[in-house]
């Protein structure tokens, strides 16, 4: 639904329920898609969302849960009677239960959990962590034996009502509920009715295992086009799988930690205007006070250089010219090569080649800059020399503002550290205090200072 058109259905759902009118908007709530309903939802002060769910189906509370933001999900479950909540978390799919669940206060997880008709799906969810493989797959699969004929198979198919989404993918397995393969629904419906799994299951499964991280699941479902994962334990079991619903809402948190991170600031726990001021600068400052302690640097390197700036005051002139060039083009580096890394294009074994190419690519990018500084600053203050210090302290800034880009990405993977947390704001900071570093070496000798 447009912006538009979803702001004026909430400001006509607010006045209804300002008048009292809670039937007329439920009648406009329930012809909503669960995403514009959840919209509409969030928006709502709690104790009108506490005015509506009573009077909602079960069914379309859970799909209202599944399409919220996790904490505001918890937040809204957190208001409801566990009796009536075990009822509602039985419609949705086993993943996204055990999900919410693991939000709750524990005595309200317990309480619901206990009280629930399909417990026994989502218990085995919830022992793994969130932010792996286990944490992120539904128990809502088909396994069969390999031995099992497809004329006993088809019954199964035509009964089974995932609440998840639909079936595209069913898994072989053995006497001991190992993998053993996967077979399409088409490759079932083509088989003759007397043929068994085994003879029709395609035997290498691409999987992920329960432990493995979920980014790193979620970049193996896009890099063979997988709209499903199988997940298996330290003995090849299966144990569940991760469908494309999951790979799309991973992929988008990765990559906004990722930007957030980049831009100095940790991660936001929710959607932006849901952050509130406070919270938003406490998670800013601890960056902000870093970066500024080890922004003295730069003061640091000029004072030393006090000198030789009174004798050519000229000197200070392309200094924000230089640090600014110099922060630009590792800036520039850093994002390429966290992007990379982020979709596995090169990986921590690469590190030679990248440093190789990015060199060859900084010489070409600083000869061609370092050229247009001594055209500028020649013409700027008519002398020759001091175009030359500039020319050559671009020509070696840009080249090791470059290398310091593509280095510190590679040390943050080393160091398991996530690449976006150190490269940005840091490398800025480091480029600008070496930079000037370099340029007030290079003009002392030059300029004989």
């Amino acid at each position: 639904m447009e912006a538009n058109i979803l702001n004026t259905t909430l400001l006509l759902v607010r006045d209804l329920l300002q008048r009292d009118d809670v039937a007329g908007a439920l009648r406009i709530i329930e012809s909503l898609r669960p995403p514009d309903q959840a919209d509409i939802f969030e928006e709502l002060p709690p104790e009108q969302q506490m005015e509506l769910i009573p009077q909602l189906e079960a069914e379309a509370v859970a799909s209202i849960l599944e399409e919220l933001e996790d904490e505001d999900a918890a937040e809204l479950a957190s208001g409801i009677d566990a009796s009536v909540l075990a009822q509602i978390v039985d419609e949705m799919g086993p993943d996204e239960a055990a999900d919410l669940l693991g939000d709750l206060d524990p005595t309200l997880s317990v309480a619901t959990l206990s009280q629930m008709q399909e417990a026994d799906e989502v218990r085995p969810l919830l022992l793994h962590p969130d932010q792996t493989a286990g944490g992120l797959m539904t128990s809502e699969y088909l396994a069969f034996p390999q031995c099992m004929r497809i004329d006993k198979v088809l019954p199964v198919l035509r009964e089974w009502d995932p609440k998840g989404g639909d079936l595209f993918y069913l898994y072989v397995v053995d006497t001991e509920n190992r993998l053993v393969g996967v077979a399409s629904l088409l490759q079932i419906i083509r088989a003759k009715p007397d043929e068994q799994l085994s003879s029709i299951m395609k035997r290498e499964t691409i999987k992920a295992h329960v432990t493995d991280d979920q980014e790193a699941a979620a970049r193996l479902m896009a890099r063979y086009d997988l709209t499903v994962v199988p997940v298996v334990d330290d003995e090849e079991h299966l144990v569940g799988v991760i469908t494309v619903d999951d790979l799309v809402e991973v992929l988008e948190d990765e990559a906004t930690e990722d930007i957030q991170r980049y831009g100095g600031t940790v991660p936001l726990d929710r959607a932006y205007l849901d952050t509130s001021v406070a919270q938003a600068a406490w998670k800013r400052l601890g960056w902000l006070l870093l970066l500024f302690v080890t922004g003295t640097l730069t003061s640091t390197v000029m004072s030393m250089f006090e000198a030789q700036l009174t004798q050519v005051i000229a000197l200070a002139m392309f200094v924000p010219l230089l640090i600014g060039t110099g922060g630009n083009a590792g800036a520039q580096t850093t994002a390429t090569i966290i992007r990379a890394l982020s979709v596995g294009d090169i990986e921590l074994r690469d590190a030679i080649r990248v440093i190789w190419h990015e060199l060859r690519t900084a010489l070409i990018l600083a000869a061609m800059l370092a050229a247009v500084a001594f055209v500028r600053a020649f013409f700027w203050e008519d002398s020759a020399p001091l175009a030359l210090a500039v020319s050559l302290s671009i020509l070696a800034i840009v080249i090791w503002a470059d290398l310091v880009g593509a280095v510190l990405p590679l040390l943050a993977v080393r160091l398991r550290i996530d690449p976006a947390v150190v490269s940005g704001p840091l490398m800025s900071t480091l480029v600008d205090a070496t930079g000037l570093l370099i340029y007030f070496s290079i003009a002392s000798l030059i300029l004989g200072l």
